[in-house]
């Protein structure tokens, strides 16, 4: 029998997103001058405040106010309207040197012996839904709040749209678990006060249906498009009015949407957040990791869905478990068990080895605080930081990493498939 299946996204204007590219902003700055730095930032936002607070051991210099003023107005809160702006809001800082307790547990004299930032597990997946190897729920929910934004910003139609938004897609699969049709898709965005309430809300639902969602359409595959049907059922901002919105709305946390940072619910995850953490925390660096060994695997045919588990036991190198789930949808005639022993052996995972492998001592971060850190487009770009003590650094710098496709061959050749 079919089911229903449903992922959510946020925008970066989201409360709980702009914490998160604050604490990847600092990450960033702080690497690019000083790429052996140890980082774990959490930010909160509300009205009219930042709160910057965490544990940092390096040697560069960071304007913390300057960033997180930066980042704030980039997003688009630049009106005082908003009661949130990056030029008027008050920005605390409450950052302390990371722990020698926690530190002497990392670094080794023996860089390959870097002990793990902390126990717990990661979780990657990966599946046939989408190009990118994505549950096609939470690609669409991202997709449209990533056209939604390119909209905000071009500035000529939907003209009352403001930061934050969310979305969430509800699909259709059968019993393979291959995606039917669009079910349900719901669009909150945050809006001027344009209108009386009815007519206003008339337009907004309008709008997403006949703007948004067609050049959300025009960037699918024609097999996705064939998804989108004549009955979906939209809810369009179901409360009537969104005006209120932003940290002013809702108070905004880092590492408070790790759902919609991985995959949407679909697979599993271990619990840990990854804005604001330097990559000897194998929160971030290790679920990087099991996303690449999971997609690479599904793009080489050893199965159509599976599920990776890295688990770590904190100052030690090598993972304490590695964990296989194909959901009986593998290409191979071995267990789960004996294909979890070949990705041991294609793979070194030892954190200072997944940082070698992913190039992840580099300030690459603020990129993935919004959208997904996962099923994003592996590229190259050029960034420049500039410091009141250490001058200015331009760097070129490969972005999502674990997204490439550069295992395919070898798993090919060890599974013989």
């Amino acid at each position: 029998m079919n089911y229903l299946f449903t992922s959510e996204s946020v925008s970066e204007g989201h409360p709980d997103k702009v914490a998160d590219q604050i604490s990847d902003a600092l990450l960033d700055q702080i690497l690019a001058f000083d790429s052996n730095s140890k980082v774990a930032i959490e930010t909160l936002v509300t009205t009219g405040q930042v709160v910057v607070a965490g544990e940092v051991k390096s040697q560069a210099y960071v304007d913390v106010q300057e960033v997180t003023r930066n980042v704030i107005n980039q997003i688009g809160y630049t009106k005082a309207a908003y009661r949130f702006d990056g030029d008027s809001c008050g920005v605390l800082t409450a950052i302390h040197e990371q722990s020698d307790d926690i530190n002497r547990g990392v670094d080794r004299e023996e860089k390959t012996e870097q002990g793990a930032g902390d126990q717990g597990m990661m979780f990657g997946y990966a599946c046939k839904d989408t190009e990118s190897y994505m549950p096609l729920t939470l690609d669409l929910s991202h997709k449209i709040l990533q056209e939604l934004a390119v909209i905000r910003r071009e500035g000529k139609v939907m003209t009352y749209l403001r930061p934050d938004s969310k979305s969430q897609v509800t699909v259709e699969y059968n019993d393979s678990n291959e995606p039917v049709k669009v079910h349900t898709i719901v669009v909150s965005t945050q809006h001027d006060e344009f209108d009386a309430d009815e007519p206003m809300l008339a337009k907004i639902k309008d709008d997403v249906i006949n703007i948004l969602i067609p050049r959300v359409k025009a960037q699918l595959s024609e097999e996705v498009q064939a998804l989108f049907g004549n009955d979906i059922i939209y809810h369009v901002n179901p409360t009537g009015k969104f005006v209120i919105g932003g940290p002013h709305g809702d108070t905004g946390l880092t590492g408070r949407k790790i759902i919609v940072d991985t995959y949407g619910g679909r697979g599993a995850h271990g619990g840990g957040a990854f804005s604001g953490k330097d990559p000897s925390k194998v929160d971030r660096s290790a679920a990087y990791a099991s996303r690449h060994i999971a997609k690479n695997l599904v793009a080489a045919g050893v199965a159509d869905e599976i599920l990776v588990q890295l688990a770590y036991a904190i100052g030690v190198a090598q993972p304490v478990g590695v964990f296989v789930n194909t959901y009986g949808r593998s290409n191979v005639g071995i267990t789960d068990g004996e294909i979890a022993e070949k990705v041991k052996a294609i793979f070194d995972l030892r954190p200072a080895a997944i940082e070698e492998r992913l190039k992840l001592r580099n300030p690459i971060y603020l990129e993935s605080a919004a959208y997904g850190h996962m099923g994003r487009e592996p590229k190259t770009i050029t960034k420049t930081f500039e410091s009141p003590y250490s001058g200015k650094v331009t760097k070129e710098l490969e972005l999502f990493t674990w997204e490439k496709l550069d295992f395919v061959d070898t798993i090919k050749e060890t599974f013989g498939h």
